[in-house]
């Protein structure tokens, strides 16, 4: 008689044989699977996600679109609600690991054999519990969506997401031949990891709407404008808001500093080794900036883009700023 894990090896792979798939960019494939594209690198982890994670009510979910500010957030999101336990800016976990690793992503935890010792991992770490996910709104697994655990959400404008996709797999893999032109195609098409994007943050969009305390939905180019609200924000939503004691001695400033692009980029940390044993965290810095698009697209690709979100996000009162 076939092993319950064997059996469930069995079972994926088959899964896999029957999914549409096309050739990805950064993964080998990337495969259809409840209405979304997943790479092939990711897929066993977000099945096993979706079977066996159980959020508990004082869990908080980092969410994104790829490449849209999730390195920031994560930081942001963990010195936020662990500022009582790390006061000092001295030894904070930041300065030591990459918020990846502090936040890491339940599709890679859950891509491993042994599933019941992570779920014990899991249920002894010390609350609240922070994790991140690129997985779509509704793929998530009952236990968040059912449960009082918050989302933290954030995309980025679309054009400036592409340019930071296609030079981030250009990094990841230097055998990438596909032009920013070919990038921008399938992006519209939505044929991207963890797309279509329109549709993941729509789903995530229309939840920050309909239940907005268990929903903040951010913007990647709001956040830079006004970051300091932006973290009293966050703060008030995971019901965990800064007292007037510490906005006067600089708690707010201090998280800030500390999340910044300049200082995360030039942290020893996150200029060698990877995350998830296949990107490289010097990788996930480049320039930060909004608008940094223009030094790529052409007039026609400016167009076609437009067009396409005009057309995908008509009607949903979701809009992007594009410049600085």
């Amino acid at each position: 008689m076939a092993s319950t894990e064997g059996l469930q090896a069995y079972e994926e792979e088959n899964l896999l044989l029957s999914l549409p798939k096309e050739k990805d960019w950064i993964a080998q494939h990337l495969y259809l699977f409840q209405d979304f594209w997943y790479p092939s690198n990711f897929i066993e982890g977000v099945i096993n996600f979706q079977k066996h994670f159980q959020a508990k009510d004082s869990d908080v979910i980092v969410a994104t679109v790829p490449k849209s500010g999730t390195t920031w957030l994560k930081a942001l999101t963990f010195a936020i609600l662990n500022r009582q336990r790390f006061s000092s800016s001295h030894n904070h976990p930041l300065l030591t690991s990459n918020s990846h690793e502090l936040v890491p992503p339940l599709e890679l935890i859950f891509h491993v054999d042994n599933i019941q010792d992570k779920l014990s991992d899991l249920s002894n770490i010390t609350e609240p519990r922070v994790f991140g996910t690129h997985v779509p709104f509704p793929s998530l697994p009952k236990s968040i969506k059912e449960s009082n655990c918050k989302i933290v959400y954030i995309c980025r404008n679309p054009f400036d997401t592409i340019v930071s996709l296609w030079i981030f797999a250009n990094k990841n893999n230097p055998l990438n031949e596909l032009t920013i032109e070919e990038t921008l195609e399938k992006y519209c098409k939505g044929i991207v990891g963890f797309g279509p994007t329109w549709e993941h943050m729509l789903g995530y969009w229309k939840e920050s709407i309909a239940n907005p305390n268990k929903v903040l939905f951010l913007k990647y180019e709001e956040l830079k404008e006004d970051i300091n609200f932006y973290v009293k924000r966050v703060a008030e939503f995971l019901d965990c808001p800064f007292t007037e004691e510490e906005e006067s001695n600089g708690v707010i400033e201090n998280i800030i500093n500390l999340c910044s692009f300049e200082k995360m980029k030039n942290l020893e940390v996150n200029k060698s080794g990877t995350v998830g044993r296949k990107y490289e965290k010097k990788y996930f810095f480049r320039k930060g900036e909004v608008g940094d698009w223009v030094n790529y697209f052409s007039p026609a690709m400016i167009e076609k883009l437009s067009k396409t979100m005009e057309e995908k996000l008509s009607g949903s009162g979701l809009s992007f700023k594009t410049s600085p």
